[in-house]
């Protein structure tokens, strides 16, 4: 079966791709990407004779009939998503009129802006015995939630909550969060463009958040990280800790070591 390859370009930085998906650009004969989103440093390391398409100001119907139209002249087509093609990468329109052609797909995944934004900051998501769940999703705003996905119900379970494509809703997500029970002084992080140049990052709390993204004019292009796993002072605390390298904790390639009473 025809198939296009549909790659997971990465947050930004032009080194966070995987090999796999660099291979594909390398090779491809056709390379489909999002100019507004996809680093142009990255995308000249397609091949020297590769047809090179930006697809910011292409509607769906447009980018699917290229597709369509370089496959069936036996060009391999890669599609570069920005982050990983998982997450908002909308591949679902686009994969159900390539079906009704006939044309399949293969996904290669790729480093996505929330992996990315921890790296920045140096978080790690899920603490022992402080939060170990992450909930990845965005504020309601023009295309409406699923009525059992609303923000103020995921947040009551007060893990860590990555928020993308969320930026210019922060009002909305304070009074969520503050209705789901969280203090005001909940540690935030906002990191814009992350592992680009201009990458940004701002340290705030819950109810500052707002007056945070004013200040540092920040719109867009911006992942929302919130919850006690971003404290900054974490690393100072001592009872929060892994089981996993502890002396005592065995596993199947550790035995413990015996503490004395």
């Amino acid at each position: 079966m025809k198939k296009i390859f549909i790659v997971g370009a990465g947050p930004g930085d032009p080194d966070l791709i995987t090999v796999k998906g660099l291979h594909m650009l390398q090779t491809a004969d056709v390379v489909m990407y999002t100019d507004s989103l996809v680093n142009e440093d990255l995308i000249a390391k397609a091949k020297p004779d590769a047809e090179v398409i930006r697809t910011a100001g292409m509607h769906l119907e447009e980018m699917v009939a290229v597709m369509v139209d370089r496959v069936n002249a036996g060009k391999v087509v890669a599609r570069m998503h920005t982050g990983d093609p998982a997450m908002y990468g909308a591949i679902m329109e686009q994969v159900a009129l390539l079906k009704k052609e006939g044309i399949g797909y293969e996904v290669i995944p790729g480093v996505s802006s929330v992996f990315a934004a921890a790296a920045a900051i140096g978080a790690e998501l899920t603490i022992p015995d402080l939060t170990q769940t992450l909930i990845l999703t965005r504020a309601e705003g023009r295309t409406p939630v699923p009525e059992f996905e609303k923000l103020r119900d995921l947040a009551s379970h007060h893990c860590t909550i990555a928020l993308f494509l969320s930026a210019t809703l922060t009002k909305k997500i304070v009074k969520e969060l503050q209705n789901a029970g969280w203090a005001d002084d909940t540690p935030v992080a906002v990191i814009q463009r992350a592992s680009w140049p201009d990458q940004k990052i701002v340290r705030t709390t819950l109810v500052e958040l707002d007056e945070a993204m004013r200040v540092n004019g920040i719109r867009k292009h911006a992942m929302i990280l919130a919850g006690w796993a971003l404290d900054p002072n974490i690393h100072d605390k001592d009872e929060y800790r892994s089981k996993l390298y502890d002396a005592t904790f065995t596993h199947g390639f550790r035995k413990g070591v015996k503490t004395s009473d």
